[in-house]
């Protein structure tokens, strides 16, 4: 299929991180672009300003005549999983017979156009594709590329390399959306239990990154995190490495510590013999985002880096100048008096480790942790890992579940998750109440988790407290 015969690009729930990349991809292409979303997010607004029509009402009066006129094959319309199937929108694209794709099947015909790097994981996907992306262009090897969050370097979930023919794509195990791509290289952050709504359990999920895996094309990479205890198979032709910031691998870590709010480290690799002595590439680099699950992320795009040829300054220059995505450990207030972060965590190994990174940072202080649930199947089939992963908070506040797609489920709430949690002080709150419960509260440390609505009351947020 080739997607350049299309003159039309029109993307039904254009407001979605991974939605508004290929917004701004076909934009770039100098197709016309329109869209609908129900909510105009300060995303959909940036889109407006960059020249994308946008409405924001589930009618059919809504989309242009020449577009509901057109001939079905001059117009491509992309959807995302979160549409309802009720959207008015969607079903006349569907009725009057246009091309109609899922992003996830859009970005696959994409990658088979280039050389492609596709990043896997249950978390870790965003920062470590964002981090790669950084590298090569600080370098001057530049990538399109499409991110799952907002770059701080460059203002932007997307990037469209002047040259070469390098793609990076966070590769979505929801919706088994990744199982569209064929990557050159791969790379697996960590395959925890999650969207157990999609799949039956962590066996399923483990067949489905198995899947992924063996799809890497023939003399290509996969690159693996060290602790996911999953066989996976070398690419034909090709090699498998292993990677860790916590235990020796193909490459790993050593020397990990914090220096002026920094996380430095030394980069260490194996020789091909697997040999004891392990051969040192580079010491002391600097990574601005703490914890140890970001000098993870930062090993894996850095032996990506130095696969595709650029030299350990090259790639320790890029980390050090990497600012990291906004809502990954976005540190929006930082005095001795009070520090406010803001990040996306919302599945139990993302809340403890950027809890855990929080008190690397601040270790004598006291934290006070605001959480959104987000799904109430997630919730519901991972409450005690929740309440495991919020110990370190010496003050809980936990918000309302934020649905998304879902319808709720019975028994399944913030007030049961509460329960099962030991923190010292723990209250709920509703999302209206939150500014007023914490103008009650002295602040040391405060830490707002969560990827649902939860993002609309950070500046609030910061602005109260300022």
């Amino acid at each position: 299929m080739n997607l350049d015969l299309y003159k039309q690009i029109y993307l039904v729930g254009i407001g979605g991180i991974g939605m508004s990349a290929l917004a701004r991809y076909f934009n770039a292409k100098g197709k016309r672009v329109f869209g609908y979303d129900k909510l105009k997010s300060d995303l959909c607004i940036e889109l407006q300003n960059e020249g994308i029509n946008i409405h924001y009402t589930d009618s059919v009066s809504c989309i242009p005549d020449f577009i509901k006129d057109s001939e079905y094959n001059t117009t491509l319309v992309i959807f995302t999983p979160a549409i309802s199937i009720d959207n008015q929108v969607l079903k006349f694209f569907k009725i009057k017979g246009f091309d109609i794709f899922k992003r996830a099947e859009i970005l696959g015909m994409i990658s088979k156009q280039s050389f492609t790097i596709a990043v896997a994981g249950t978390h870790g996907k965003t920062t470590t594709s964002t981090m790669l992306a950084h590298i090569l262009q600080q370098s001057g090897r530049e990538a399109t590329a499409f991110l799952g969050g907002i770059s701080r370097n460059y203002n932007t979930n997307f990037l469209l390399a002047k040259q070469g023919n390098i793609l990076i794509v966070e590769a979505d195990e929801f919706d088994r959306s990744f199982l569209q791509i064929h990557a050159d290289i791969a790379i697996i952050t960590s395959v925890a239990a999650d969207h157990l709504d999609i799949y039956k359990d962590k066996d399923d999920l483990d067949l489905a990154f198995i899947q992924f895996a063996s799809q890497v094309k023939e003399k290509g990479l996969l690159l693996v995190e060290e602790s996911i205890a999953i066989d996976f198979s070398t690419p034909e032709g090709g090699v498998k490495f292993s990677y860790s910031a916590k235990n020796k691998a193909d490459y790993f870590v050593e020397n990990i510590r914090v220096q002026d709010g920094r996380m430095v480290f030394d980069m260490l690799a194996l020789d091909n013999m697997k040999a004891i002595v392990a051969k040192k590439l580079k010491k002391d680099i600097e990574l601005q985002m703490p914890g140890t699950h970001n000098v993870s992320n930062a090993v894996a795009a850095s032996v990506v880096a130095y696969y595709l040829g650029l030299s350990c300054n090259d790639v320790a220059e890029g980390l050090a100048t990497f600012k990291g995505i906004n809502r990954r450990f976005d540190k929006l207030i930082d005095t001795e008096e009070l520090v406010y972060i803001d990040d996306y965590a919302h599945h139990p190994e993302e809340v403890s480790a950027t809890i855990c990174a929080t008190k690397q940072l601040y270790p004598l202080r006291e934290l006070i942790v605001v959480f959104q649930p987000h799904l109430f199947s997630r919730t519901k089939d991972l409450a005690n890992e929740f309440a495991i992963s919020l110990e370190g908070a010496d003050d809980l506040v936990l918000l309302d579940i934020y649905p998304a797609r879902e319808n709720p489920i019975s028994g399944i709430n913030s007030q049961m998750l509460l329960d099962l949690c030991n923190n010292p002080k723990k209250e709920l709150c509703s999302k209206e109440e939150l500014l007023l419960v914490l103008e009650n509260k002295d602040i040391d440390v405060l830490l707002t988790l969560g990827a649902g609505d939860i993002g609309s009351l950070v500046q609030p947020i910061k602005h109260m407290l300022n």
